[in-house]
């Protein structure tokens, strides 16, 4: 099976997500996070009501489950990242949320028994020491780390549920259910924490139109879809790019410096890639080539 468009479209949704790190850090300095998420994931699921809505009874009663399962996750390890970021740094946590690399293909093992080529682990090893690299590794609390490490290995259990839901489920209807239980649950938290306020301004609404949209509702569909070409460690593979196009993105946008370390982490991450996924390297470069989003 040819694998080169599913990579194509992990590639873009990761860039996509990376571009909207500069969005988010400025509207969350004006919304509550919580009420932002929720409100996120609202708007993804209405982008995906009309046209999937008609497919849902194709799901079933398992399909249901497993996008509530799915969905439930996300908002989980959303929820889990956002706690430890308020008690850890920047940089640790963007490293420790990164570890879902290292544990996707441990959890596909335990789990599934489904054995990883010795070279999609090296693959592994030097992405994450690209993360190191770009993050700083940057020591942060103890108990905000194990928060965020928590919701890394939630990313990493959604990464490889959905190896096994993706190929059995319509795509549109699966990712409906997914946005939509993550929208209540977050909505929950929001509701819980206080965080009940209409948002103001095109800061926020702008960020909350470009999450919601592209990178909520067009990204997790894309990943569905991906994900019946491509194997759950190949995904996370390929989602450690979030973090390099974060960068990319800071320095060219918000004016951020990466320095040296920076550089190379974001090289040794792309050389794990392309090391454990060759077919990769033609969208790297091809990316590379036309940087600007379509």
């Amino acid at each position: 099976m040819n694998r080169a468009p599913a990579l194509a479209a992990l590639v873009a949704v990761t860039a996509v997500w990376g571009v909207t790190f500069v969005q988010v850090k400025d509207a969350v300095a004006l919304y509550p996070l919580f009420a932002f998420l929720a409100l996120r994931f609202a708007i993804a699921t209405a982008t995906l009501a009309v046209p999937a809505a008609g497919r849902l009874r194709s799901l079933g009663r398992s399909g249901l489950g497993a996008g509530v399962l799915a969905g439930s996750l996300l908002a989980a390890g959303y929820a889990l990242q956002t706690a430890g970021l308020e008690r850890t740094t920047v940089s640790s946590a963007g490293f420790v949320t990164g570890m879902y690399v290292v544990l996707t293909p441990v959890l596909a093992l335990a789990l599934f028994r489904i054995r990883v080529a010795p070279v999609a682990w090296l693959g592994v090893a030097l992405a994450t020491a690209g993360l190191a690299l770009l993050s700083g590794v940057h020591g942060g609390a103890v108990g905000g780390d194990l928060l965020v490490l928590g919701g890394a290995a939630v990313y990493a259990l959604q990464i490889v549920l959905m190896e096994r839901y993706a190929p059995l489920y319509d795509a549109l209807a699966f990712t409906l259910v997914e946005m939509l239980v993550s929208f209540v649950s977050l909505g929950a938290v929001a509701l819980a924490a206080g965080q009940v306020e209409w948002p103001r301004g095109w800061t926020v609404w702008g960020a909350l139109l470009v999450t919601g949209i592209f990178a909520s509702a067009l990204g997790f569909l894309a990943q569905t879809w991906a994900q019946r070409r491509t194997s759950a460690t190949r995904t996370a593979l390929v989602f450690s790019l979030e973090p390099v196009w974060a960068a990319l993105f800071g320095v060219t946008l918000a004016g951020d410096r990466l320095g040296v370390p920076g550089w190379a982490g974001c090289a040794v991450i792309m050389g794990g890639i392309v090391l454990a996924e060759p077919s990769a390297a033609d969208t790297l470069v091809r990316l590379v080539r036309r940087p600007r989003l379509a």
